[in-house]
């Protein structure tokens, strides 16, 4: 499987998951991008097009830590977390982004939920 054949794969589970899930101001979308080096994380109102909150590893608290990229997506996802929090959000939905629900991406989910989040 090449390069490309893998990203149009992702690109069509990304659009068949995005028909069925969207965020609103009361509950966003946490969607997570993830590089080969990095992971991305977005609450995200689609109703009106805003990012409500944003965390990332090349945040200078995170790739401080001298951890591994499964911690560092935990930390992500609690830093995420706080940030809702501080926006007075609670509960959201989990927009995977078309990768698989293991590893790294799971790793934000369960970071989120350690620090407050529900879905």
């Amino acid at each position: 499987m090449s390069l490309d054949n893998k990203v149009v794969r992702r690109q069509k589970l990304r659009w068949r998951i995005r028909t069925k899930i969207s965020g609103t101001a009361q509950k966003p979308r946490l969607s997570v991008f993830r590089s080969n080096t990095e992971i991305y994380a977005q609450l995200i109102d689609d109703v009106n097009g805003l990012t409500l909150a944003a965390a990332n590893s090349r945040q200078s608290d995170i790739k401080a830590s001298k951890v591994n990229k499964t911690e560092k997506s935990v930390l992500v996802g609690k830093s995420l977390a706080e940030k809702a929090k501080a926006l007075g959000l609670e509960v959201c939905v989990f927009d995977r982004g078309g990768y698989l629900y293991h590893g790294r991406v799971k790793a934000v989910a369960d970071g989120a939920r350690e620090g407050g989040l529900k879905f």
